[in-house]
C-alpha cells in the first residue's frame, strides 16, 4: 500500500507560511517565495543576535567616554587607571553608573585620579 504525504506535507507548509506572516506580497501566499523569505530571515535573525552585543558595547563605550570627559579624563584614561587600581567594574555596569547614578561615576573617576 503507497503512503500518501499530504497531511505532513500540508503541515509543513503551514509552518512555513505561518513563519512569513509579516512578509509582503507573494511571499504571504506563495510556499516558495515564504519559504526563501523565512530562511533569509532566520540567517539575518542569527548574524544580529551576535552584531546586538558588539552595538551594546559601542553604546556603552561611548556613555563612559562623554560621562568620564565631563569629569575631566577620556575614556582610555579611566579604563587605564581603572586597571591599575584594580577597579573590576565591567563597561555594561560603568554605563548605567554614568547614566542612572553620576555620583557613583563621579567616585569611581576621583578614586581613578588620585596618584
Amino acid at each position: 500500500m503507497r503512503v500518501k504525504r499530504g497531511v505532513p506535507a500540508h503541515a509543513k507548509h503551514k509552518k512555513i507560511l505561518n513563519a512569513a506572516k509579516g512578509m509582503q506580497h507573494y511571499r504571504t501566499r506563495s510556499y516558495r517565495m515564504a519559504k526563501q523569505g523565512v530562511i533569509k530571515s532566520l540567517r539575518y535573525a542569527y548574524r544580529d543576535r551576535r552584531n546586538k552585543k558588539r552595538d551594546l558595547r559601542a553604546l556603552w563605550i561611548t556613555r563612559i567616554n562623554n560621562a568620564s570627559r565631563e569629569l575631566g579624563l577620556s575614556y582610555s584614561q579611566l579604563i587605564a587607571g581603572m586597571k591599575a587600581k584594580n577597579i573590576n567594574v565591567d563597561r555594561k555596569i560603568l554605563a548605567d553608573l554614568a547614566v542612572n547614578q553620576p555620583e557613583a561615576f563621579k567616585a569611581i573617576v576621583n578614586m581613578v585620579k588620585e596618584k
